[in-house]
């Protein structure tokens, strides 16, 4: 046997046109487990996720649109699936300094910034280039983004590639390259939901979470400062607790936010960050990485008014998203790990999603 051919494949199509008449292009990664993984380069949006559950039954596990039309509009597009730069999560005021440089960011989350800026990552056209090999069918996505767009310095290369591998996983690689000092937050926003279909809300999932401290936040969401223990709080998910049963607790910081949408400071090492489980499907989605936190957002914010792919209405809490990250804020929290880029250096980081059911 060749243990050198190619594993899976790749479709690729045009999906829509931008209202500037640009090609929106659809790829669909494919193993032959049966496992799909679509993204698109608007966005850089991870759109479909086909995965079995218990009896083999492949569904999506990931919520979305059946087109791009409602991506192309951020009021819509909720940052399902998108890749979220340059700065995700929340920066106080939209401000920050470096090195004796102040800079003013759009405040597009009440008083803060929020994932970039008004046109982000998310909302911008990305380079798509879609290659299968030993190592499975991947995507990569290019940009660079100019000085001083939505207010960040510097101009910035970014290199982002999603793959999926043979084992049953779903890899995304971020690479990044600066010709001066900026600061970088990058990560993926799917919104998971491992029903299949988006059938059900996420309450009855159990989770996992590899963290003896989150970082509480202010009234605005954004972090105190401090590193807070989990213990004897809502928020300590080292054994697995179904998201229901403390969601809606007599807790300061799940008022702040309606729920959860916290960063969680994550152990490190070679095991899992995090992992989610839904019993009833008996899907599992495994989460390694090697940033220093993840955000655990809860759907708090779906109400019913999207009208996802299928004709589905996603309600509230119809799915949890596991950022991986560094904290928010960062720029101007000197305790956290610092997240400024500088010529010569490269960033990397790498996430992978694994797969399986019980």
């Amino acid at each position: 046997m060749d243990q050198h051919r190619p594993v899976g494949s790749v479709e690729e199509r045009e999906w829509g046109r931008t209202p500037q008449g640009e090609a929106v292009t659809l790829y669909t990664l494919s193993l032959p487990s049966g496992i799909k993984a679509s993204l698109t380069n608007y966005g850089g949006v991870l759109v479909r996720l086909l995965t079995p559950d218990r009896d083999g039954k492949l569904d999506d596990i990931v919520l979305g649109y059946d087109s791009p039309e409602p991506y192309l509009d951020r009021a819509t597009a909720s940052f399902f699936g998108a890749l979220i730069g340059r700065f995700g999560n929340r920066i106080a005021g939209g401000r920050f300094s470096l090195d004796g440089h102040a800079y003013q960011l759009a405040r597009n989350n009440g008083p803060n910034a929020l994932h970039g800026g008004e046109r982000g990552f998310d909302q911008r056209l990305w380079q798509g280039e879609a290659s299968v090999g030993e190592d499975g069918p991947q995507v990569v996505f290019t940009r660079v983004s100019p000085d001083g767009e939505e207010g960040y310095p510097s101009t910035l290369s970014v290199r982002v590639t999603y793959a999926l591998r043979p084992e049953g996983a779903l890899q995304i690689d971020y690479e990044a390259t600066t010709d001066a000092p900026t600061v970088l937050n990058l990560t993926n926003h799917s919104y998971w939901n491992l029903s299949g279909d988006a059938q059900r809300d996420i309450l009855g999932h159990e989770l996992t979470v590899a963290a003896d401290l989150f970082t509480p936040v202010d009234e605005t969401l954004i972090p105190t400062g401090e590193r807070r223990a989990v213990a004897g709080t809502p928020f300590d998910f080292r054994t697995a607790q179904p998201i229901g049963a403390r969601v809606d607790a007599d807790d300061e910081q799940l008022r702040f936010a309606g729920g959860y949408d916290h960063n969680f400071v994550l152990r490190g090492g070679e095991g899992p960050a995090a992992m989610l489980h839904d019993p009833v499907s008996g899907r599992w989605l495994t989460v390694h990485t090697d940033q220093p936190g993840m955000q655990f957002y809860s759907g708090n914010f779906l109400d019913g008014s999207l009208v996802g792919k299928g004709g589905r209405r996603y309600g509230h809490r119809w799915a949890v998203c596991l950022e991986t990250q560094h904290f928010p804020d960062s720029p101007n929290q000197p305790d956290f790990p610092s997240t400024v880029l500088r010529p010569g250096e490269r960033f990397t980081s790498r996430t992978v999603y694994s797969f399986l059911a019980d």
